[in-house]
């Protein structure tokens, strides 16, 4: 039990707030930072470290509660019932083969919007295309 998580608000992205927390847990669960049993900061913690609203934390607590992945004990904060994934995608050949990848994009003058864009498309492009990138 000492998953920690720091969020980060990117207030220009256009997504709400309290899904970017969400998105932000869910992400923490699939690389294995979080796992059950581990506390989320509390609201009041969130709020002063990113000058939110209280209730936009608490909607995106519930929203996560709502999907089992976590729950709430009085007096003592919000826990993690269960993880996304195995964890596996936090460390390992892939995570330094995409750590390398990353850099030469950034070589290559894009920033990160743009890297976004360019993974987000391969990556649909890969999920409407069956059995693509299944190499072992």
């Amino acid at each position: 039990m000492n998953g920690v998580i720091e969020y980060r608000i990117d207030r220009r992205s256009g997504v709400a707030t309290y899904l970017q927390i969400v998105q932000q847990t869910k992400q923490a669960l699939r690389l294995g930072l979080l796992e059950p049993g581990d506390r989320l900061p509390t609201a009041r913690e969130v709020v002063e470290a990113l000058a939110i609203n209280p209730n936009t934390v608490l909607k995106a607590y519930r929203e996560l509660e709502r999907e089992g992945l976590v729950e709430g004990r009085r007096g003592l904060g919000t826990f993690v019932r269960r993880t996304l994934g195995d964890g596996r995608a936090a460390d390992g050949a892939l995570r330094t083969e995409l750590a390398q990848w990353l850099a030469r994009a950034r070589r290559a003058g894009l920033e990160q919007d743009d890297i976004t864009a360019l993974f987000t498309s391969v990556l649909s492009e890969s999920d409407s295309e069956p059995n693509q990138g299944d190499e072992q």
